[in-house]
């Protein structure tokens, strides 16, 4: 069943302040990939903007909070924090032409055994995330949201929770193993699209492949594992716990509606003598839902007085590209290129049967 969808122009206006940016925000570059072994506490540390390094590359007093953080960073723990603000609304169509004002804060936490003297290979991953205010979201009369970022931790309202508390063991150089409560969007780093930061597009469907989300929870726990060959060719699999729970603890609810099941394959590419990749993944859930059940990353039932037979079982297909175009020439590297979505999922219970979009993106060639 469909939700009736009106063509809405929605202006954003983003007000944001950045007290410190996270290291994913570099998913603009062309050869990262989707998936990321673990980093160490000196990656993040060190993937700061630019404005927040002095002349010889060290952080700014304020930005270093009076040397507290690379301090820290030295003896294996590394945090950042950000606030953003958004003033956003609809100029003309959707279902309700007015701007509202939300924002959130973000907190992330990276503890590396190894530099804490406990034992190699082991990274300790922790995001906690603040939204407050009002949103866009339902003005526009789409089934996705304008702005993913403030329809999450939870779509309204002011809460305040634990989103990702995830253990990583690297096994080899080309093996890790994971677990723990996972954040399935900073998971996903696609380049060109920055999914996961607050960097980059804002509306949803091109961000993520909303085919997933009947079966992929926002923050909830897993387990699985990552193999990556030198060339970039990437294997992954993960369990999950069909229950979102990212304001609570989860453990009262856990696997209490079946499991999901995901498995990804990705490989590079060099078309044009410039690198890309191109993914094919998959879902399935023993879950039971009807195709009017919310979903952390959208809600078919939203205006609707309808009722739904409830069915088990759902699943997805989904593939994913992304080609860089241009690379400077200068030691950055920076990119601009293009990207790309296709899903097919059940009719029922998934609320999305099939989905397509593309798009271009990339860093300003303008130095610096």
């Amino acid at each position: 069943m469909s939700k009736r969808t009106r063509i809405s122009c929605v202006i954003f206006l983003t007000l944001a302040t950045i007290a410190g940016e996270w290291g994913l925000a570099q998913a603009f570059a062309s050869d990262e990939s989707y998936i990321q072994l673990p980093q160490t506490s000196d990656d993040l540390a060190q993937q700061t903007p630019l404005e927040n390094l002095t002349t010889d590359g060290q952080l700014k007093p304020i930005t270093d909070w009076f040397s507290l953080r690379s301090t820290l960073a030295e003896t294996g723990v590394a945090f950042e924090m950000s606030t953003t603000q958004f003033y956003q609304g609809v100029a003309s169509g959707g279902l309700e032409q007015q701007f509202q004002y939300g924002g959130r804060n973000d907190y992330f936490a990276m503890i590396d055994s190894a530099k804490l003297g406990l034992w190699q290979g082991g990274m300790f991953t922790l995001h906690g995330e603040s939204r407050y205010g009002e949103s866009a979201n339902t003005l526009t009369g789409a089934l996705a949201p304008v702005n993913v970022m403030l329809s999450l931790p939870q779509p309204n309202g002011s809460v305040t929770g634990l989103t990702a508390a995830k253990l990583q063991q690297a096994l080899s150089d080309n093996l890790v193993v994971y677990a723990g409560k996972i954040n399935t969007l900073d998971d996903f780093k696609q380049p060109f699209t920055s999914a996961g930061p607050l960097q980059g597009f804002q509306n949803s469907a091109l961000v993520y492949n909303p085919v997933y989300a009947r079966t992929i929870p926002y923050s909830t726990y897993g387990a699985g594992f990552i193999c990556t060959a030198s060339d970039e060719r990437t294997i992954e699999f993960t369990l999950f716990d069909t229950n979102n729970t990212p304001t609570t603890t989860g453990l009262n609810t856990l696997f209490n509606n079946g499991v999901t099941l995901f498995a990804q394959g990705l490989a590079p590419t060099f078309f044009f003598d410039r690198p890309g990749h191109q993914g094919i993944s998959g879902t399935y859930s023993s879950g039971t839902y009807s195709d009017l059940t919310p979903t952390a990353f959208l809600d078919p039932s939203e205006g609707l007085a309808l009722f739904a037979t409830p069915v088990r079982g759902s699943w997805s297909l989904a593939y994913n590209f992304d080609q860089a175009l241009g690379v400077t020439a200068d030691k950055s590297g920076r990119t601009w290129g293009v990207f790309g979505h296709l899903g097919l999922a059940d009719n029922n219970p998934n609320p999305v049967r099939w989905f397509a979009s593309s798009g271009v993106s990339g860093a300003s060639p303008l130095p610096n």
